[in-house]
């Protein structure tokens, strides 16, 4: 068989060859921006000659701080393309873990949507390897900024060559793209994707039994493109000639619901709470969802009413999935099997809102103590899993490597059960850890940091449930004797703001008289989680 490499660079050949004339579609600051696939491999070539005229070599690593539009997208292929190293990064974290993702990278140059500007200014000084910024705009001038070396995108572009030729010494093995954890415990943790990995992804992603993304599909990209490649989906659409909708930034429901009935998505994807979220809105305003076949969530688990609504009042299938930044990330999708139609609704509804079986090409098991579990749907243990789009390492942290690769499979660190089908579901995680809106929060950097404040002695975060946002985090403080007693939640709110995003603080600081405590002193968090319920906790 012929040894042809499995590269970015023709995902891009094929689209502006055989698609030409399909649709990005993308929403930005002013507007509705509209660009063929012809012209987007235009702007596309034009901005990786541009990215070597700057002095990018291959493999060197090309952050992006960006919404979701055109021109992000232009680079999630540009910077492949050219043999560097797409890093994404996520827009949400704080100063300190910014700082520390782009140094660690050591990205050379950032691509900056310019109402995030701001941010990257805040830093400037503490980023000593980039060596140019790349402003995102629809203006024709760039804003005032304090950075030097800094270029405006629009014109880099026309100054580039639209014809620019990929390098044709490109290896499927090479790195092609770059995310990092959202700093779950310490720091956050780099994965890097390689060209043949996010090739046999985005296949994947293109089967009947997964996504099936196709040419006759709009695809409506909800995910975060900082967040683990948007799930795949901007390669895949690519690569198979689908229309994309982009919807930019800072849009809230009302935006999705008229671009899904103005552009008629028919696939699109994000997690729990989005289409939470939509489902409030369409409480209020109406918007014709008929072309939609299908909407993919995941990140944590959806329930089963927003199913079951989604189902029955709009006739709109949702397709669970399941994965992680390590797992590029989709490895599990929900789906029935043909003779599971036959089953009675409620049993139908139970499998759905599980994760489902691995993909193809992916391979699954949970054990525990006793090795691997049952097959019950009771007993419960570890996921591991193991394929050619799964992590094999993390970026500088051999420590860290050891401790979630064994044998050749990855230790999650969630908790689940299999049922009789092979089915997973996903009821616990190993650490801890809150997930909020998609987005990991540690309740260990948090306690940490409420007990380095004067006033407090002891302190525990814990996950409630939350409406809107799935889980968030609830602290419980003890004061310290010796000191001031009268510190309040608002001090230690004030105390924890610089210190993290605005989504990790917590919704409520409950001061009790003490933490209950396992029998080799651990935080009994169990515990706190069933006196939260009770009324007698002080909220």
């Amino acid at each position: 068989m012929m040894d042809t490499q499995l590269t970015i660079d023709t995902l891009l050949v094929r689209a502006e060859k055989y698609f030409a004339k399909k649709e990005v579609i993308s929403r930005t600051s002013t507007g509705i921006t509209r660009l063929t696939y012809r012209d987007f491999a235009k702007r596309t070539r034009a901005l990786a000659s541009v990215l070597e005229n700057l002095g990018v070599k291959h493999g060197d690593r090309v952050g992006t701080f960006a919404w979701n539009d055109h021109r992000h997208l232009e680079a999630y292929f540009a910077i492949p393309c050219m043999g560097a190293v797409l890093h994404t990064i996520n827009i949400r974290l704080s100063s300190d873990h910014l700082k520390y993702i782009i140094n660690d990278a050591e990205d050379k140059v950032l691509l900056i949507d310019e109402g995030l500007l701001p941010i990257i200014e805040n830093i400037k000084d503490e980023i000593p390897t980039v060596e140019a910024f790349i402003v995102l705009t629809d203006k024709e001038e760039l804003p005032e900024t304090k950075i030097q070396t800094i270029y405006h995108y629009e014109k880099l572009l026309k100054e580039g060559n639209a014809n620019y030729v990929f390098p044709n010494n490109l290896n499927e093995n090479d790195p092609a793209g770059m995310c990092y954890t959202s700093a779950t415990t310490g720091d956050p943790k780099g994965v890097l994707y390689t060209h043949r990995s996010i090739i046999l992804h985005s296949m994947m992603l293109g089967l009947a039994d997964t996504m099936a993304i196709s040419e006759s599909d709009v695809a409506m990209h909800v995910v975060p493109m900082f967040h683990v490649n948007a799930w795949g989906f901007p390669f895949s659409s690519v690569w198979f000639g689908t229309t994309q909708v982009l919807p930019g930034p800072n849009f809230n429901f009302k935006t999705l619901g008229e671009l899904i009935e103005n552009e008629n998505v028919t696939i699109t994807a994000g997690v729990p709470t989005i289409w939470i979220g939509l489902l409030n809105e369409l409480n209020t305003n109406k918007y014709d969802l008929s072309s939609l076949r299908c909407i993919v969530c995941g990140g944590s688990a959806i329930p089963k009413g927003v199913i079951r609504t989604y189902q029955e009042k709009y006739n709109i299938p949702l397709v669970h999935a399941y994965g992680a930044t390590e797992t590029s990330p989709v490895a599990t999708v929900s789906r029935l099997k043909s003779y599971q139609q036959e089953l009675e609704y409620e049993e139908k509804l139970e499998f759905i809102s599980k994760q489902g079986i691995p993909v193809p090409g992916i391979e699954i098991k949970v054990i525990n103590e006793q090795g691997e579990v049952r097959n019950n749907g009771n007993d419960m243990g570890e996921v591991l899993v193991r394929g050619p789009w799964i992590i094999d390492e993390y970026y500088n942290k051999p420590e860290k490597t050891s401790e979630a690769v064994k044998d050749g499979w990855l230790y999650t660190g969630d908790i689940a059960t299999v049922d009789s089908e092979g089915t997973i579901k996903i009821v616990d995680r190993t650490k801890d850890l809150i997930k909020s809106g998609g987005e990991w929060i540690s309740s260990v950097d948090l306690e940490n940091a409420l007990m380095a404040h004067e006033g407090v002695s002891e302190a525990t975060v814990i996950s409630v449930p939350h409406e809107k946002w799935q889980e968030r985090p609830v602290a419980f403080v003890v004061k310290r004797d010796r000191a001031n007693t009268t510190v309040t939640k608002e001090e230690l709110m004030d105390f924890l703001a610089p210190q993290f995003a605005k989504w990790w603080l917590p919704d409520e600081i409950i001061f009790i008289k003490e933490i209950p405590k396992t029998s080799v002193g651990k935080f009994l968090k169990m515990k706190l989680r069933e006196d939260y319920k009770s009324p007698s906790i002080s909220k």
